[in-house]
């Protein structure tokens, strides 16, 4: 940020810095290159930094409005990775690992990387390294620009202050008052010594610069290594052209798969605007396939929700959920036994893509015998073995079952424990003409507190059928006492 008041008799920008409250004491939050040449550094109190530049410009820190823009930043990036890290309050790590050659390499990669953030106005240093730690320290306090090679981070480190380790200032400013003012002398030093003295977290940010332990990053989308990405030399906007580069995207990722014989349970397409703005679309299978007809097909009514702005220059794809798919030969005879992945698939998920993945499932069983929780919900389609559990068949249960069961009332029971006669419910009489029952069903007492347990909680289940053929499942709630009246329930409907 340059101002544009300040030294009347010279071109040169004023030193200019952001200041905030640290435990009641105001400090520099930020400070411009022309503050930094002059020895101020963020952290210093607002009244030492005076002193020291009577004519330096402060203004006020907004942290909120940084994070957002940062923010911003981590989701401009997926055009380069779909891997991006924020590294608050002003940095971010990208997983450059398997994407550097859509770009022809590391190097062109940072060089379109460096160009795109100049062109926005936006100050920066680059650096790519093998591990994050060595990427932040070279980043910090090494050369712009600089590209580490394989395993060969730590002589590039190596002469870099304790400080490029990420450690906490004080034990850097410790380990520095010790005369150890590079980090190859820490790499020196015995290691049971050296963890003692300073801390093993000193320990642990060497060994993750240097590659030996990882180091855990939560990166905004999950990282993988499967992406493809497409860039054009004039901007896009038209809704075919975004049409026809969705499915030119997706078949040159599925060609990947196919070839080292993958397959993908969700894609991602990202539509970078020139802008900075990226709008993805998702789209998700319901069986791990790799068919890009099929894939860009379920991409096509979502590209309605796409606003290309200015121009799309951009698109990028990245599959998750990669897993391995054996090869399928196809039959002669196509009218009989189709696949899964030819019949039925297809309709699923283009159900699921429209409707929501939570509302296409299958019932499964669950081992309970209370009627409401014996029922599960599972993937539409699986091509994973199941378990072998299933209902019992000497205790049918109804096709439709009642999120809550409804009452019913006049019915008619020659004995507590004898299926009802007649019942009405939603206003019409039904009179029984065959029955079948009871069966009693407790409650799970072993899941509520002791004094909660009661056999109020106790069903008698019947199964009947009225007149009319409508076979219905009603219970008695509670153990019969004669007095009070029973309460009837209808639970479900049978087909």
């Amino acid at each position: 940020m340059e101002p544009g008041s300040g030294r009347d008799d010279s071109d040169k920008a004023c030193p200019f810095a952001l200041v905030e409250n640290v435990r009641g004491a105001r400090r520099l939050a930020a400070v411009s290159l022309e503050a930094a040449r002059l020895r101020l550094w963020p952290g210093q109190k607002v009244t030492d930094a005076v002193a020291v530049v009577p004519d330096l410009l402060t203004a006020e820190a907004e942290p909120e409005k940084d994070a957002e823009a940062l923010s911003a930043l981590v989701d401009w990036c997926v055009r380069f990775s779909p891997a991006v890290a924020a590294d608050a309050p002003d940095g971010l790590f990208l997983d450059v690992g398997g994407v550097a050659h859509l770009f022809g390499g590391e190097a062109e990669m940072l060089a379109d990387f460096q160009g795109r953030l100049a062109a926005n106005g936006l100050p920066f240093r680059c650096t790519i390294a093998d591990t994050p730690g060595a990427a932040w320290a070279l980043a910090h306090y090494g050369a712009d620009g600089t590209i580490a090679p394989p395993a060969g981070q730590g002589e590039l480190i190596a002469p870099l202050p304790p400080a490029a380790l990420r450690l906490d200032p004080d034990a850097a400013a410790q380990i520095e008052r010790l005369g150890l003012r590079r980090i190859g002398q820490l790499m020196e030093l015995p290691r049971a010594p050296l963890a003692r003295r300073f801390g093993q977290a000193t320990l642990d940010r060497l060994d993750q610069a240097l590659g030996r332990t990882k180091e855990a990053l939560t990166f905004r989308r999950p990282p993988t290594p499967w992406v493809a990405r497409l860039a054009f030399f004039e901007p896009i906007s038209a809704p075919e052209d975004l049409a026809r580069v969705a499915h030119d995207v997706t078949a040159k990722l599925c060609e990947r798969l196919e070839r080292e014989g993958q397959g993908a349970r969700k894609f991602e397409v990202c539509f970078h605007r020139v802008d900075g703005k990226a709008l993805p679309v998702a789209v998700g299978l319901s069986l791990p396939g790799r068919d890009a007809a099929r894939v860009a097909k379920l991409f096509a009514p979502k590209l309605e929700t796409v606003d290309p702005g200015f121009g799309i220059d951009v698109v990028t794809i990245a599959a998750f959920e990669v897993e391995p798919v054996s090869g399928r030969q196809v039959k002669l005879d196509a009218r009989k036994d189709a696949a899964v992945e030819d019949g039925l698939a297809p309709l699923v998920d283009r159900l699921a893509n429209r409707l929501g993945e939570d509302r296409v499932w299958r019932a499964v069983p669950v081992e309970s015998h209370v009627p409401e929780l014996s029922v599960g919900r599972a993937p539409a389609l699986n091509d994973k073995p199941c378990d072998q559990s299933s209902w019992d068949p000497e205790a049918p249960r109804p096709v439709r079952l009642f999120r809550r069961p409804e009452p019913v009332e006049d019915v008619l029971a020659l004995t507590p424990d004898d299926p009802p006669r007649q019942f009405r419910w939603r206003g019409r009489l039904h009179r029984v003409s065959r029955a079948e029952g009871p069966e009693r069903l407790g409650e799970e007492w072993w899941k509520r507190e002791i004094e909660e347990v009661s056999a109020a909680h106790v069903r008698d289940y019947y199964r009947v059928e009225d007149a009319d053929g409508q076979r219905f499942w009603l219970f008695r709630a509670g153990l019969y006492d004669p007095r009070e009246p029973a309460k009837w329930w209808l639970h479900g409907l049978f087909g």
